[in-house]
């Protein structure tokens, strides 16, 4: 395996699911790195059919927190996606714009932990809820919210984080 590749191995295994989060404001440039990060991720068809919205203001994370507690997150972001921008498959229909909202959670999540923030992919929470607080939301659905921030010094990964299937049971060669 090649440096980068296994940076890239190293980076995925030591981020978690962070649900405790310090204090510590995230600074502009650390927010800009993974919001960077996200606006990169790959699209079908380079269609890029989400958008991403940054929670940042102490109105708007008060306003976030009466739909899930957001692990007292000091940023959150609100990810989603226009069904209508989005590719469609032309063989069964499939349109791709919630897979290219998946792509750019990913991306999320490891630019956080690339830049030592916790992140903490949240799916639990009601979009018609969150389209209520947030009207600039209209128009989109929304897939998924982000927590990010320092962890805590106690922050750890929770036991099922490290359960993982075998790569026998993972993988099949053909």
């Amino acid at each position: 395996m090649n440096k980068v590749a296994g940076e890239f191995v190293e980076l995925a295994g030591k981020r978690f699911s962070c649900r405790e989060f310090s204090h510590r404001p995230v600074t502009s440039p650390e927010l800009a790195k993974v919001l960077e990060a996200a606006r990169l991720a790959p699209s079908a068809k380079n269609q890029q059919p989400v958008h991403v919205w940054a929670l940042t203001s102490e109105e708007a994370l008060a306003r976030i927190r009466t739909v899930h507690t957001m692990f007292n997150a000091p940023v959150v972001l609100v990810v989603g996606y226009k069904e209508s921008e989005g590719w469609t498959r032309s063989c069964d229909g499939k349109n791709w714009a919630e897979i290219d909202a998946t792509i750019v959670g990913t991306h999320i999540i490891l630019a956080a932990a690339d830049a030592d923030l916790g992140c903490t992919w949240v799916g639990s929470f009601d979009p018609v809820k969150v389209k209520e607080l947030f009207p600039e939301t209209d128009g989109y659905e929304l897939s998924a919210l982000f927590a990010i921030g320092y962890p805590s010094a106690t922050a750890a990964p929770s036991e099922r984080h490290f359960i993982r299937k075998s790569m026998e049971e993972f993988t099949t060669e053909i």
